[in-house]
């Protein structure tokens, strides 16, 4: 049963579109596998190979922008955007390993903090590319119902599972989980931790990127403050994986459905939804307190409880 439990999964959520639900609630499981890709990326580099990334919300964006470009400039349409992730995200991923990765613990964090930040003042300025604040519209949807949308991302997710499942029951991943525990005795052991942590990056980034040019082909709209936000992107990156569990299979798709969800309820709150990112804030010191290891790292104490009720009652 738990072999098969992805395939079962999946084949639930392929049904969904049929369930005849709202526009919105589309919306809402559209966000969540995106979201899931997303924190299942950033997991590769953060959690397996304990490179600790605060700076995603880079990757993101040059996904968003590679779509919107392709579009505005080239006039052809934003879809080709996600292949062309592929090749741009890479060499972006290269640039940034070479530069940050020479760095450990929370130098690294502050140096990829920094490419966020960067890339967003760069979008910003660079108004004849990129058309600065005002953004890039898609003003020809190739789909309007999102049903296919659905789709699109619901493969990309199980595409994006299957990849990191295999890379770490491989040789490669038990490479970055050496790094993650003890880069010195990793090297000692002839790993060469700059050339596996920059594959980390790569692919970290790369998925991150493709997640972005799905968000432009979905939404129809970006500019640098939707697509490079410190707050909103990079880090609720590290709360969906934190809080869901790192280093585990299921933890960024469990902690992108509660962190969608949740975020959707605390909006709606008054005086509550401008100030959503301290309720994760608070949340997010929770988790680390009570549940380090997240959810589904976690999920066996989280049943003792349940476990001592039931003995108790016995």
């Amino acid at each position: 049963m738990k072999k098969h439990l992805p395939l079962i999964i999946f084949a639930g959520l392929c049904v969904v579109p049929f369930m005849d639900l709202s526009s919105y609630v589309m919306h809402i499981l559209i966000l969540v596998l995106m979201w899931s890709v997303i924190g299942m990326a950033w997991n590769i580099l953060g959690g397996y190979t304990g490179q600790v990334s605060f700076g995603h919300a880079a990757f993101f964006g040059f996904g968003a922008y590679t779509a919107g470009l392709l579009y505005y400039h080239l006039e052809i349409s934003a879809w080709w955007g996600i292949p062309a992730c592929v090749v741009i995200l890479t060499a972006l991923s290269l640039v940034v390993g070479y530069i940050c990765l020479r760095l450990r613990g929370a130098y690294f964090a502050l140096a990829t903090l920094a490419l966020g930040e960067i890339c967003r003042v760069t979008a910003e300025n660079l108004v004849d590319f990129t058309q600065g604040n005002m953004g890039i519209m898609i003003r020809e949807r190739t789909w309007v119902e999102k049903t296919w949308f659905f789709y699109i991302i619901l493969f990309i997710a199980a595409g994006t599972f299957i990849l990191i499942k295999t890379v770490m029951e491989s040789k490669l991943g038990y490479y970055f989980v050496a790094i993650r525990e003890d880069q010195d005795a990793a090297e000692s052991l002839g790993i060469d931790t700059t050339f596996y942590k920059t594959i980390s990056l790569c692919l970290s980034g790369v998925l991150t990127g493709i997640a972005g040019a799905f968000f432009m082909n979905y939404m129809g709209y970006i500019d640098p403050g939707v697509v490079f936000p410190l707050y909103d992107i990079s880090i609720t990156t590290v709360m969906v994986v934190m809080v869901g569990g790192a280093a585990t299979y299921w933890g960024p798709i469990v902690g992108a459905v509660i962190m969608v969800f949740l975020a959707e309820e605390i909006r709606s709150l008054p005086y509550i939804g401008a100030a959503h990112m301290t309720v994760f804030g608070v949340i997010l010191i929770l988790i680390i307190l009570f549940l380090p290891n997240g959810i589904v790292g976690d999920f066996r104490k989280l049943l003792r409880p349940f476990k001592r009720k039931k003995e108790a009652s016995s």
